[in-house]
């Protein structure tokens, strides 16, 4: 039996996106298959696995906006700019306010500039940044991109942990606008927890997880949202005219 649709996983943390689309495949019993919008392997939610015909969906599934549910630690830096990282600087947080972090956070709404991490899939004259970063090979300039960022939501302060809401474009990355925020206040951060809650259409309490696409295997097959669902929704939502095969 042939499948082809879009997957809402639910990805668990310590897994790459890439391992989440193998695994998916191997339970499907699916020969073509990738994932619409990569997630770091600490990082978990919404994952969107397109299955067959469904890979032809991946630009498609990019448009909109993402929604993320963060963590940062500030006073600690680290060289991958997550709590994956080895730190490289500790600060004193002592002096802060949250007063003071949520006039700096309001500082990174709208469109903006962001500086590609080092350790990231970009490539960087065809080799991907965080190969060269694993060999020690340093980058002076590191790629930069112009991201939106509509809504950034302080959600609570318990210094060193500030947990916050983002609604950014797609490309961006939260673990540098983290590191950002740490570097306005002059004590530095790292991005602790991220969840992504929402990628596009895609909703994460719409998401299966796959403990339980494997202990229900007929739920496995019934999670996938058809292709021509996902277009009529697509064109729909955001009045356009994709293919449906």
């Amino acid at each position: 039996m042939q499948i082809h649709g879009v997957l809402n996983l639910n990805k668990p943390p310590r897994m790459t996106s890439r391992q989440a689309v193998d695994h998916v495949k191997r339970l499907l019993k699916v020969r073509k298959a990738g994932h619409g919008g990569t997630l770091d392997p600490d990082a978990t939610g919404v994952l969107l696995i397109c299955l067959g015909n469904g890979t032809k969906l991946f630009q498609s599934l990019q448009l909109g906006t993402k929604e993320y549910e963060c963590e940062l630690t500030l006073g600690a830096t680290t060289d991958t700019l997550d709590a994956s990282g080895r730190i490289l600087d500790m600060s004193d947080t002592s002096g802060i306010t949250p007063d003071q972090i949520r006039e700096v956070a309001g500082q990174f709404i709208g469109e903006i500039e962001q500086t590609v991490p080092m350790y990231s899939a970009v490539k960087f004259k065809g080799r991907r940044l965080h190969k060269l970063a694993r060999q020690g090979i340093k980058v002076e300039q590191l790629p930069k991109r112009k991201i939106t960022i509509e809504s950034l939501e302080i959600l609570s302060i318990n210094i060193p942990k500030v947990q916050f809401r983002v609604v950014c474009s797609k490309g961006t990355y939260i673990r540098s606008i983290a590191a950002d925020i740490g570097s306005s206040l002059g004590c530095g951060a790292h991005l602790a927890t991220l969840i992504r809650t929402r990628s596009g259409l895609f909703k994460i309490q719409d998401a299966h997880s796959l403990n339980q696409l494997e202990s229900q295997p007929s739920l496995a097959h019934q999670a996938v949202t058809p292709v021509e669902v996902v277009v009529e929704a697509l064109n729909r939502h955001f009045k356009l005219d994709c293919p449906g095969d």
